[in-house]
């Protein structure tokens, strides 16, 4: 596309499936931030759950998802088909959710929350290799950019929602309880049927070039790039545990729950407007220097995270934190289709989600036991986890640039 059209008309520019799959963001990402940030509040404060058995709850949800994001990858390419399957993952989701409601130990939650991640699970890779098939190598980053900056625009709305909920429940009261819980599971219910809608009447499938022999669940077929890509990928996401630890370092610093909604209303304001912006960027300069940009800051806001003093500290930190994953989430997607055959995206983006998610359980595991120990053994205390991340976060950045040097 040529370089002097405005950044708007390129946004109007974009094709008809990356608006309905940014639609279907949009609703989700409402429903699902509006219960999924204050789970960890509800199994500390109503259940009385530690820190090791959140992790745990929330590192078996991220990898049970993400295995099935690999097979059904692979099953869109092998079929040739995206958009059914991440209907079908979508539809999972929003019937998972009214659980929540009725759940009263951790054992239930943990239940709910894998169930619902096995919607997500299915969908992910088929919806992101259909954005990725419908739009033009050129255009690419923008296209990842601007759906992730509509799924926060839903993470935003869903939190304010949150916040008013809370604020007529229970106002300032620091920590939340039951019954404000499940007003907010409720009306959560809402914004997930339309997105299944959105998706399931918006998309249009397209047509994807198929191999000769079925795509196999393997790296080997994906290439030497992808490969090194994944190994420098998963040393950053080892130490990026669950943001629920972040939600419960802000409450342990002194925020109460309005101030936690707050926080995370301005974070997911600022990466809504990094999001878009930065994938076009990454399309003139390169996706390599966004990532590596976004994880310097990501190591940054981790150390800050480690030594804040006050709520208001985790705050202003979280904010800025919203940087990182505008910068890095979406182009590090739009990276997994610059490096694979168009034939091989769906198995690409399974493949992608399924390493982070294995690692995901023992990032979330690790943190909770740095913070809270296991047993007899107390951990290092709650900066422990925020240390580790930011060694892991700068020694990936570090691994990425030597990398780019080499290609």
């Amino acid at each position: 596309m040529d370089n002097n059209v405005s950044f708007t008309e390129k946004l109007r520019s974009l094709p008809r499936n990356v608006w309905a799959v940014s639609l279907t963001s949009f609703f989700m990402d409402i429903s699902s931030e509006m219960v999924i940030n204050i789970l960890p509040l509800f199994l500390s404060n109503v259940l009385g759950v530690k820190t090791n058995i959140i992790g745990f709850i929330e590192g078996i949800a991220e990898a049970t998802s993400s295995l099935l994001k690999m097979f059904s990858g692979w099953l869109s390419d092998r079929l040739g088909t995206r958009k059914w399957l991440a209907v079908a993952g979508y539809g999972i989701s929003a019937l998972a959710k009214p659980f929540f409601y009725i759940a009263d130990t951790w054992g239930l939650v943990a239940g709910v929350r894998w169930a619902d991640r096995v919607g997500k699970g299915v969908r992910t890779a088929p919806r992101d290799a259909l954005v990725a098939d419908s739009i033009d190598e050129k255009q690419r980053g923008l296209a990842f950019g601007f759906h992730r900056a509509a799924d926060t625009a839903g993470a935003v709305f869903g939190l304010l929602i949150a916040l008013l909920v809370v604020w007529l429940a229970q106002q300032n009261a620091g920590a939340l309880t039951r019954a404000t819980f499940q007003t907010v599971v409720l009306v959560s219910l809402i914004p997930a049927v339309l997105a299944v809608i959105a998706l399931a009447v918006g998309t249009q499938e397209v047509a994807v070039t198929r191999t000769q022999a079925p795509p196999r669940i393997m790296f080997r077929g994906l290439g030497k790039r992808f490969l090194v890509f994944m190994l420098i990928v998963s040393l950053f996401d080892i130490g990026n545990s669950s943001d629920a630890f972040l939600v419960l370092r802000a409450q342990e610093r002194g925020l109460n729950v309005i101030g936690i909604l707050g926080m995370l209303v301005t974070f997911n304001l600022v990466y809504t407007l990094v999001s878009a912006p930065a994938g076009a960027i990454s399309d003139k300069i390169g996706r390599r220097r966004v990532i590596i940009g976004g994880w310097l800051v990501y190591a940054a806001i981790y150390l800050g995270f480690a030594v804040a003093g006050t709520g208001w500290h985790v705050w202003v930190l979280y904010a800025i934190y919203g940087i990182y994953y505008g910068l890095a989430y979406g182009t590090t997607k739009a990276m997994v289709a610059d490096l694979v055959p168009e034939a091989l995206r769906g198995t690409a983006y399974g493949t992608y989600n399924a390493v982070l998610g294995i690692l995901d359980f023992p990032a979330s595991l690790i943190a909770g036991v740095l913070w809270q120990g296991v047993g007899r053994w107390s951990g290092f205390g709650p900066a422990a986890p925020f240390f580790f991340g930011a060694a892991t976060s700068l020694s990936a950045a570090v691994l990425m640039m030597a990398w780019g040097r080499r290609q």
